[in-house]
C-alpha cells in the first residue's frame, strides 16, 4: 500500500541535518531542541531499508545477540511503509518486559491512520544507551515524500541498503513467494511465466536497486548512508559483519552470543531450480538494471553484467551519446 502526505516536511533542505539558518550542533537547532523528532535518545539509530533476499535476516540475527544493540522482538516493523502492526510472519521474541511494553507500544502505534513519527521513535525509548534500529525490507518501497519525512525527523539516522544481483535477488524472491503460498505455483522452466511473475508490482518494484538507493541518497547525507552486497555475505562474511558493525558504532570485536558470521539459516531454504534458458531470459530482462547498478552503485555490482555476459563499454557508450544530444540540445534552445 503506497501512503501520500498532505504535508510538506518541517527542514527546507533535502538532505538530513541541513538548515539554512546555519549549523546549531549535531542534531539540535537554534533552540535546543532535539531534531532528532524530539523524543530525546528514543529514537531509531538506524535503518535497514532492504533489499528483500539480500542478507537482512542475517544482520538482524547478527545484532539481536551482540552486547552494544538491543534490537525490537520483531525484526520487520513494516510501520513505515503500512502503518499497521508490526510482521508476524515469525513469532516475535518475549524475551523481559521491555519485548512485551514494545509490542504493546508498536500495537497502539499501528492503529493509528497517520504517520505518527513522535511515537514510532518513542518505541526505541527501550534501547536505553544502546544502539537499535529497524530492518525492514519493504522501506525500499517507500515514495520520495514518505523518505524526506522519515530522514527530515530522524536527521542523524544512519541507512544500510544490503544490495544483491537482481537475477538472484528476483528469483529467491519467487522461491520464497511460492513456498510460503504468497505466489501461486507457475511452470519455473517456462520463461514466459518466469517474466509475468517478474512483472508482479510486488517483485518488480523491488527489482531495481539502482532506483532504491537514488532515491535515499537524494534525501540522506553522504556519510550517513552506506551500501553492502550480499556477494560479501557469500564470500567473506566477518569482514562484512566487521564492516557494518562499525559503521553502526558498534564494536565489530565483541561477538554475537555464540552466533558465527557465517551462520545464516536462510542459505539451506529450498529454491525453485533455476535453468541456465530460464536465467538467460532473466538476465536480458534486467540487463538494463544490471548496467544501472554497475555504473552507479559501483563496488561488487561492477562485476554483475559480465557475469551475464553483458559489456559495459556499450552502456557507457549510450550515455555519453545521451549527454552529447543534450549538449546539443541545450546549445540549440540558448
Amino acid at each position: 500500500m503506497r501512503w501520500n502526505w498532505p504535508f510538506k516536511s518541517r527542514n527546507g533542505n533535502r538532505r538530513n541535518g541541513h538548515h539554512g539558518n546555519g549549523h546549531h550542533g549535531k542534531g539540535h537547532n537554534g533552540n535546543g531542541h532535539d531534531l532528532n523528532g524530539g523524543v530525546g535518545d528514543a529514537r531509531p539509530d538506524f535503518l535497514c531499508v532492504g533489499a528483500q533476499k539480500a542478507g537482512t535476516s542475517w544482520l538482524y540475527r547478527q545484532l539481536e545477540p551482540h552486547p552494544d544493540f538491543w534490537m525490537p522482538p520483531v525484526k520487520e516493523l513494516h510501520y513505515l511503509n503500512n502503518l499497521t502492526s508490526a510482521d508476524r510472519l515469525h513469532a516475535p521474541r518475549r524475551g523481559d518486559e521491555r519485548d512485551a511494553s514494545f509490542l504493546e507500544d508498536m500495537n497502539q502505534l499501528g492503529g493509528r491512520f497517520y504517520l505518527d513519527l513522535d511515537n514510532y521513535g518513542r518505541l526505541f525509548c527501550h534501547k536505553g544507551s544502546l544502539l537499535s534500529g529497524d530492518i525492514s525490507p519493504a522501506y525500499s518501497t517507500l515514495t520520495d515524500e514518505v523518505i524526506e519525512r522519515v530522514v527530515d525527523h530522524f536527521p542523524n539516522m544512519k541507512v544500510v541498503f544490503l544490495a544483491r544481483d537482481p537475477v538472484e535477488r528476483a528469483w529467491s524472491q519467487l522461491s520464497m513467494g511460492v513456498r510460503l503460498g504468497m505466489i501461486n505455483k507457475f511452470d519455473a522452466t517456462d520463461p514466459e511465466e518466469v517474466i509475468c511473475n517478474l512483472l508482479n508490482p510486488g517483485v518488480l518494484i523491488r527489482s531495481h536497486p539502482s532506483k532504491i538507493v537514488a532515491r535515499w541518497k537524494r534525501y540522506v547525507r553522504p556519510e550517513n548512508f552506506r551500501i553492502y552486497f550480499f556477494d560479501d555475505l557469500k564470500e567473506n562474511p566477518a569482514e562484512l559483519r566487521r564492516s557494518i558493525l562499525r559503521f553502526l558504532g558498534g564494536d565489530p570485536d565483541k561477538p554475537s552470543g555464540g552466533l558465527k558470521p557465517h551462520d545464516n539459516n536462510d542459505a539451506g531454504r529450498e529454491k525453485l531450480r533455476l535453468t541456465a534458458k530460464v536465467r538467460d531470459h532473466m538476465a536480458r530482462f534486467f540487463e538494463h538494471e544490471l548496467k544501472a547498478c554497475a555504473s552507479e552503485l559501483g563496488g561488487r555490482a561492477k562485476s554483475w553484467p559480465t557475469r551475464y555476459g553483458f559489456s559495459m563499454i556499450l552502456f557507457f557508450w549510450d550515455l555519453l551519446d545521451d549527454s552529447i544530444d543534450l549538449l546539443f540540445f541545450c546549445d540549440w534552445i540558448c
